[in-house]
């Protein structure tokens, strides 16, 4: 039996429809918005033998024919999931994690696969809302329900679930997910948006997550599922013996200064802990043995969050910090050879290394999905090798977190940079990651920032980032870090990520492993953010005051110029003759848009300058009023036409050859002699009238040709 709820949401119509498809997956919902719509499915497995962490996997699928469209290329099938896929993946995944208790440790995978599209709506919200509705109607145990939504902002006002065009002209794009009382999830970009805007966005969001929880709780009610018992692994046994024996030593231990230093420390005391706690089961015995070595491993995770939290909460941290207190900075430029732009950013035992390339239009990347296709000229690559935190692993490519962390880093620093008529290249930063101690992802921000000043290009503004951690109790106490390590975002509650510029904030990401944060947290954070990344942007203005004069010696030198349009086959030529020989004689290569922008592109200035000086020769437009140097091209008896452009001649009249008479014109001049012109008139049937004789008079010289 199909059951369906409705509910007017902005300008939409949010919907959900359960019982009639993927009725064997443990549950399943189709979900849309006016004609969006995703299908979302969840199943589960029993946990494997010796699990200990909860291994929950979402997919999310775009295939275009839900927008009426092929796949781009030679096959005509969707291959492995694009970055937006995997993005949303991602999106789908940070809220809801969370929302699962504490050692519930079973195999769990949400599908969400987007059927229709009517190309103005971003289906990868109503995804994020779908996995949540599926889980609701199935036997897990998930304490939902969770709303998430997307808010642009346009002339001041908020839109929620705003189009792609409203979006091209919001100054926020900011995704939301929260359950009836707080906020778990936000993913935001601003256009230097200040925090108390940002706030404002926030909170709007959680009235309309609101509004979306109450429409799946109707859900729940009338489909009524049965949810599965769970009980967790007893430890306490064990973890109060840790807690008794051990704490204050490990205390001190996770006090010792150095990431691998604290680690060692750490590890001796859990080997001393592991031989004398850990009692063998006996086989013939039916009790319960609390200290089997399950168990230790178990009760050691929570005996090491509750040492850590317990340094937060006294305000002492691990490595004996403020709880307000950045880790020392330290920032350079130009620290490669040969590359077209590069920095290094250190906080504290987290290091990005920053490469810029700068390239052409045809270096753009292009983008293609259920809407219409566009080029990208700014990328963001993130990197984190193993060993940055000395780890000897395979690595085998770029994985999900180096997707969202890149992506996060590059619309943090997007907002900033140069319109294409301004700075027409391309552009592409790498960050390696040399070692990582919390937050690689803002100290790529740093660095980029960093590295696109040495390269030359005239961003509007440096752009820092800085996380902030929480630990919050259930007796109400609750404190805020600033720039955590991976402890501390290990076992605190919070990883809370925001960049900006000294106007406002450029990106926002929050993640949680609570079941959400207040506005009063939502509001600290964001004061305690700002203050550091006012700090962190003097240390890296004390490195980089502004942007190189001038790019790279190494960098392609890029010229661009507007031509009219109908005059593109004049510039290309027969067979593309006029373009190739331009490119022979200069060296330089030239790239022509349908709207008439010409780049030309060329390792040496002067090359560049040539290709684009004959560019504008064959391409101008004449006139009124201008000099040309001309070249006669046919004698009469009252005058010579002279061409001043390419296929563009004027006749100059005899009376206007010199400023004495002329009695015989064949005296005078003959075909191919080169003297300036200047445009007296252009008719009405777009003839040109020259004069020789104004130029003479501008210029105050007589006449030399008539001896």
């Amino acid at each position: 039996m199909k059951i369906r709820v409705e509910k007017q949401i902005g300008a939409g119509l949010f919907w959900i429809e359960t019982g009639e498809l993927a009725k064997q997956a443990h549950g399943s919902c189709l979900i849309g918005y006016d004609d969006v719509c995703v299908l979302c499915a969840t199943t589960t497995a029993p946990s494997k033998p010796g699990a200990d962490f909860f291994p929950l996997t979402c997919d999310y699928r775009e295939r275009v024919a839900a927008a009426g469209k092929f796949p781009g290329g030679f096959l005509k099938r969707e291959g492995r999931p694009g970055l937006k896929e995997v993005l949303t993946a991602r999106l789908i995944d940070r809220p809801i994690r969370p929302l699962f208790p504490k050692g519930f440790y079973n195999d769990v995978q949400i599908f969400a696969n987007v059927l229709a599209s009517d190309q103005r709506v971003d289906p990868d919200v109503i995804a994020m809302n779908g996995a949540s509705a599926a889980l609701q109607i199935s036997p897990l145990p998930f304490d939902g329900p969770l709303g998430s939504v997307r808010l642009a902002c346009v002339d001041d006002e908020f839109i929620v679930f705003p189009t792609v065009d409203q979006l091209e002209n919001s100054e926020l794009d900011l995704i939301v997910s929260g359950n009836m009382d707080s906020v778990l999830m936000i993913e935001g970009f601003a256009r230097e948006l200040p925090e108390p805007k940002m706030f404002e966005a926030i909170m709007t969001a959680h009235k309309y997550i609101r509004q979306i929880c109450e429409l799946q709780l109707e859900l729940v009610a009338k489909v009524a599922p049965e949810k599965m018992s769970f009980e967790p692994m007893n430890t306490t046994p064990m973890y109060d013996a840790l807690m008794e024996k051990f704490y204050d030593e490990f205390r001190a231990a996770k006090k010792t200064a150095g990431k691998l230093a604290r680690a060692e420390a750490c590890s001796l005391v859990k080997d001393k802990a592991r031989a004398e706690l850990i009692v063998e089961t006996d086989e013939d015995s039916d009790e319960p043995n609390y200290f089997a070595p399950e168990y230790f491993e178990v009760a050691f995770n929570d005996f090491v969050e509750r040492v850590v939290r317990d340094i937060i909460l006294s305000k002492e941290r691990l490595d004996g910090r403020g709880v307000k207190e950045v880790r020392p900075i330290e920032c350079r430029v130009d620290v490669l050879p040969r590359v077209h732009g590069s920095a290094l950013f250190s906080r504290g035992e987290t290091q990005a290394l920053i490469t810029v390339t700068l390239g052409t239009a045809k270096d753009e990347q292009r983008v293609e999905g259920l809407f219409d296709e566009y080029t990208k000229r700014f990328m963001l690559d993130y990197n984190f090798p193993p060993y940055s935190v000395g780890e000897c692993k395979p690595y085998r490519g770029v994985g999900r977190r180096e997707y969202g962390h890149g992506a996060l880093a590059e619309r943090s620093v997007k907002p900033v940079l140069p319109d294409a008529d301004e700075f027409p290249y391309t552009v592409r930063v790498i960050s390696d990651i040399l070692e990582s101690n919390g937050s690689s992802s803002m100290a790529t921000v740093c660095g980029a920032t960093l590295g696109l000043m040495a390269a030359g290009v005239p961003i509007s503004n440096p752009v820092a980032g800085i996380s902030i951690g929480l630990v919050k109790e259930e007796d109400g106490r609750w404190i805020t870090i600033t720039d955590i390590m991976g402890d501390e975002d290990h076992y605190g509650d919070m990883d809370f990520k925001v960049a900006g510029t000294q106007n406002g904030v450029t990106g926002i990401q929050l993640d949680l492993k609570t079941n959400g944060i207040s506005k009063e947290i939502v509001a600290q954070t964001l004061k305690q953010a700002r203050e550091a990344r006012i700090g962190i942007l003097r240390k890296m203005l004390a490195a980089a005051p502004r942007p190189a004069e001038n790019i790279s010696e190494y960098a392609p030198r890029l010229l661009r110029t507007k031509i009219d349009p109908d005059k593109i086959g004049l510039l290309i030529g027969p067979g593309g003759k006029t373009i190739r020989a331009i490119q022979d004689a200069t060296g330089a290569s030239i790239e022509i848009d349908n709207d008439g922008s010409v780049n030309v592109a060329s390792n040496d200035q002067a090359s560049a300058e040539a290709a684009l000086k004959e560019i504008s020769r064959l391409t101008a437009t004449v006139e009124l009023g201008k000099i040309y140097e001309g070249v006669v091209t046919s004698i009469q008896n009252f005058g010579a036409f002279i061409e001043i452009l390419p296929g563009r001649d004027g006749l100059c009249h005899i009376s206007e050859l010199s400023d004495e008479y002329v009695d015989n014109i064949q005296n005078f001049c003959k075909l191919g002699d080169k003297f300036d012109v200047k445009v007296i008139a252009i008719d009405d049937q777009n003839r040109v009238k020259l004069s020789r004789r104004a130029v003479l008079k501008e210029r105050g010289e007589t006449d030399q040709k008539q001896d």
